[in-house]
């Protein structure tokens, strides 16, 4: 049994050492200003979130991940079960915070009682015709260029340095479920898609991804969800005539099927946009996959890995 049972992703912190810089890549990207300071820049995404995006002012690197609680009794048990406070929250939205250190000395905010805002406007969908269905008549698509609509964060990736011992840690305190664990071999784990516990409710294939580092633990990516297919290409679009550095895509992923694509930010930080990924409930259970379930695609641009391999072939 685990301590809590989060039911969400809720942000991830940075730091950089030009917030102006950062502000401009991550508004290309397609987040919002939410706060800046001096010393911090606060973003949100469109949806209800008060942040999705924190960057503190200092030496590039990754800070913190942060999951949400359900409630403030949650976090009161989950401090008392690891001797910590319960703190208030000092970003937007406000609520109530607990820090912790997971086995590879990163920071992790749960926090509670946050306001939620009011989702900010998107522009209305327009019907989408298929070989089996038309209702889109007498009416015209016209994308506007510009950034993706960018609706939440949905999932974090971390490089760990002992896959076993942190996918514990994390499942221990935060009831994660494995969605797909990744085998090197037979029985030779290396990673794992966690899930969200939200019983009978669906909740995304993954929330978090721990996976076994091939040198040193860290920050991999993070993984924004946009509105639609037709924002990842106005993304896409955008951020290429911006000259930003893409990283991989936009293809499909076999595990979690989502239509992806990534960037980086000035400092090398990935970032994804995705949409159309796969939901599921606590009774859908658990599987195992490949290394090439993990890079290969459906379809799309292969992963640089396996492209760099087949060149060499």
């Amino acid at each position: 049994m685990s301590v809590l049972k989060i039911e969400d992703i809720s942000h991830v912190r940075f730091r950089a050492p030009d917030l102006s810089v950062m502000q401009e890549f991550l508004e290309a990207f397609g987040l919002q200003l939410a706060a800046r300071d001096e010393t911090h820049l606060i973003m949100r995404a469109q949806g209800a979130a008060p942040f999705v995006h924190a960057t503190e002012k200092g030496e590039a690197g990754f800070a913190a991940l942060g999951l949400r609680a359900a409630n403030g009794e949650d976090l009161q048990k989950l401090a008392d079960a690891e001797g910590v406070a319960v703190e208030p929250f000092d970003m937007p939205g406000g609520g109530q915070v607990v820090r912790l250190t997971d086995p590879d000395g990163r920071l992790v905010e749960v926090v509670a009682e946050q306001e939620r805002l009011a989702p900010l406007p998107v522009e209305a969908r327009p019907h989408v015709n298929t070989g089996l269905s038309h209702p889109r008549q007498s009416e015209t698509v016209r994308i506007a260029a510009g950034p993706a609509t960018v609706m939440r964060l949905g999932h974090v990736v971390l490089d760990v340095s002992d896959f076993r011992l942190v996918e514990d840690w994390y499942k221990q305190r935060f009831g994660f479920i494995t969605s797909d664990e990744i085998e090197l071999a037979p029985d030779q784990p290396m990673g794992a898609f966690l899930r969200c516990d939200l019983g009978h409710r669906p909740t995304d294939h993954h929330s978090l991804f721990l996976l076994q580092a091939l040198d040193t633990p860290g920050f991999n990516h993070a993984a924004f969800e946009v509105l639609d297919i037709n924002e990842i290409m106005r993304g896409h679009e955008h951020l290429k005539a911006q000259g930003r550095d893409a990283s991989w895509g936009i293809g499909r992923h076999i595990l979690g099927s989502q239509i992806f694509d990534y960037w980086r930010d000035p400092w090398g930080h990935e970032l994804e946009h995705w949409t159309d990924g796969d939901l599921f409930t606590a009774a859908d259970g658990s599987n195992k996959a490949s290394v090439d379930d993990l890079l290969a695609v459906q379809w799309g641009m292969l992963h640089p890995l396996v492209a760099a391999t087949q060149e060499k072939e």
